[in-house]
Formats: structure tokens, sequence, C-alpha cells
């Protein structure tokens, strides 16, 4: 692949990639001491879930559906995580445990949008509602509390926990990324995104690849759940609030078309570490951190228009060619 050719088929993802190196510029002119390793390693920590949630949106997005119940089936698995540590089950089985949950709801949403045909907004819609009130119920809104000690941070102390969450991530990551471009399932989200119809024609059962995208999105957002449970001492029965909305846009803005069929999860990790960085960049920098989500909210605003504005000339390039 020579160089333009690279350049066209990653534009997107070089343009927010260059957005976010000159955001790291100003800050490192405004406010050096943002760089601290510390406050690097708390960015990489508290970004971690999100990517692992963001790759699975990816995948949900690439088919042309989305899931906004993810910050529900989020809370869900953290408080099922808190109870199961406190009933004494092994790590292992905790660990599956809670990832099954995750998937089990990303099922019931999968259910829902390729198999009924429902319309993925309005399934996930009402999804998030019931999940929500559902724990609400259950948990009467008490927090865990309690927790065994072999719990937070799975035994291993605060520096080694951080690490392990934030390679749990990149694993997740580079695993999805490889599997998207390597292999053949990995290729039907595409396919399915970019038309469904066509996909079927050449033997692609796109009911089944959707329901499997919401099936590995619940099953990524159980692990997300665990990984940012086992940092703290105490489990709260509200978390999860707004992380649909930091997947889907660092999903956008790093460049998959929300109609489907086209991103990568790169750009994927490059808008989790876009829209991650702006709140705390604002803070050093000494600005009114109340801007973070105007200014996330521009940017996604402008993706988005991006995105519509380059479909449609690349419809009317296609229609030139053909007539």
């Amino acid at each position: 692949m020579n160089r333009h050719s690279f350049i066209s088929r990653n534009k997107r993802e070089l343009s927010v990639a260059l957005s976010y190196l000159v955001l790291l510029v100003l800050v490192a002119l405004l406010a050096p001491t943002f760089f601290h390793p510390a406050n690097l390693r708390d960015l990489a920590v508290n970004n971690a879930s999100v990517l692992i949630v963001a790759c699975g949106m990816t995948l949900v997005i690439l088919t042309g559906e989305i899931d906004i119940s993810v910050g529900s089936q989020f809370a869900i698995c953290t408080y099922a995580a808190g109870l199961l540590a406190k009933s004494g089950l092994p790590l292992v089985v905790l660990i599956l445990t809670v990832v099954l949950i995750g998937a089990v709801m990303g099922a019931v949403g999968g259910l829902l949008v390729a198999r009924l045909g429902i319309p993925s907004i309005v399934a996930t819609l009402a999804l998030m509602v019931i999940w929500r009130d559902a724990l609400r119920w259950g948990s009467e809104g008490a927090w865990i509390q309690g927790l065994p000690q072999n719990f937070q941070w799975f035994g291993l102390g605060q520096t080694y926990g951080e690490v392990l969450v934030v390679v749990a991530a990149l694993i997740v990551f580079a695993a999805i990324a490889w599997s998207l471009h390597r292999l053949g399932a990995g290729r039907f989200f595409y396919a399915v995104g970019s038309d469904a119809e066509a996909a079927r024609l050449a033997g692609i059962d796109s009911q089944f690849v959707k329901h499997n995208a919401f099936v590995i999105m619940g099953a990524l957002t159980g692990l997300a759940a665990l990984l940012n449970a086992i940092r703290f001492s105490i489990v709260p029965g509200n978390a999860g609030i707004g992380l649909e909305l930091k997947a889907i846009a660092a999903v956008v803005v790093g460049g998959t078309a929300i109609t489907g069929g086209r991103g990568t999860v790169t750009g994927t990790l490059i808008g989790v570490a876009l829209l991650g960085t702006i709140g705390p960049a604002l803070t050093f920098v000494g600005i009114n951190s109340f801007w973070e989500k105007a200014i996330q909210g521009t940017i996604i605003l402008a993706a988005v228009v991006s995105d519509v504005l380059m479909t449609r000339l690349s419809t009317r390039r296609q229609y030139r060619l053909a007539n």
C-alpha cells in the first residue's frame, strides 16, 4: 500500500490524531505539569473501561446499529460484581459470571433489534430505562460495602492493579482490531453495515452478525464494569451514568460512520484519548471544567457533519462516474 492510498483510507483517523496532537502541544505550552507521570497514569486508568466499551460499540455501529443501554448494563454488572465478590465467589468464576451477565443483557438487545426488527435506538432506549430502574428497585439505592480485600485490584495492590486494568483494555483493543482485519467473521461487520441486502446475497446472515455484535458489546461492558469496580472499596448503585454518550462519541469522533460499514477501532482509541483528555486538560490550563461538555459536543457535531459531507461527496462522485 503506497502512502497516498494509506492517507486516503485513513483520512478520518489521521485528522483526529492530528487534532489530538495539537491539543497535547497546546497543553504542553500552557500547563506542562499535565504530563506528570502520575497524571498520565490516572488518565489511562480512568479511560480504560471507556475504551473497552467503545471497542464493543464500534462493532455495533459498524453494523449500522447503536446501543444506548450500555450505561445501564454497566451499572448492573458493577453491582453484580460487588454482590458476587461479597458472597465469596472465586475470582475466576466471578469474572466469567460478570462477563456472562453482560453478554446476556447484550443478547436481549440483539434479539429485539436483529431478530424482531425493532429500531436499535428505540429498543436500547427502552432497555436503558428497564435495566436502570430494575437495578434501582432491586438495590433500593444501597451501595455495597464490606468487600473482601482480594476484590479491590484483585489483591494485586494499586500499582499492579492499575497496570492490569490498562493492559486488559489494550488487549481487548488489539484483539478486536486484529479480528476486524484478519478474520473473515470480522469483515462481516463491515459488509452488513455497508449493505445488509448485498451481504445477505453473498451468504452472510445479517441478523446473526448484528446479534453477535450486541452480545460482544454486552460481554465487553461486563468486563469493563468489573475492571472499574475493583478500583474502589465500595460498589455504587448508580455506576455508568453517561457512559453510553462517552462510548458513542469516541466511536463517531474516531471516524466510524454512524450509518455503519466504515471505521476502525484505532480511530476509536484515538477518540477515547481525545475526549478523555479534554476535561483534565481544561483543569490544568485553568479553564472552567463546565466547558468540557460543550467542547466535546462541538467535536462530536463536527465529526458527524464531516461524515455526512464525505458521504454526499462520495455519492456524487460515484454518480458522475456512472454517467
